[in-house]
């Protein structure tokens, strides 16, 4: 059986994470929101049963060119609720996965590769 959490207490462990992101970083932050959501929609090509617990859709700040400011929607950040509790055995593997999630996106944010958060243990 699924680990089950109140929305609201899903949303307040986010929060917690993002209030964790470093204020160094925060600071280099430019256009981000963050989102939570049920369910990841696998995109077309995938495997329907494609299950993540984050994604960051965006321009990292390492690919952004001189204009890329004129008409930029925000970048976002997504973190998928079902996946992440599908994922997890108690609540305290909730916490540990969500400040996971929200650092490795935020990486992406910063054009941190997969691969390198891999090496340094943030995938």
């Amino acid at each position: 059986m699924d680990l089950q959490m109140p929305d609201d207490e899903f949303d307040a462990l986010a929060q917690e994470a993002i209030d964790a992101i470093p204020q160094q970083a925060l600071d280099m932050m430019d256009n981000v929101v963050f989102f939570i959501e049920d369910e990841y929609e696998p995109l077309p090509g995938e495997p329907e049963n494609t299950e993540i617990l984050g994604i960051y859709d965006g321009v990292a700040l390492t690919e952004r060119d001189q204009g890329w400011e004129a008409g930029a929607l925000p970048d976002r950040i997504t973190i998928f609720k079902n996946p992440t509790l599908r994922a997890c055995e108690t609540r305290e593997d909730v916490v540990r996965e969500i400040k996971i999630t929200v650092m490795h996106e935020v990486a992406h944010h910063f054009g941190i590769d997969d691969a390198r958060l891999h090496e340094l243990g943030w995938s």
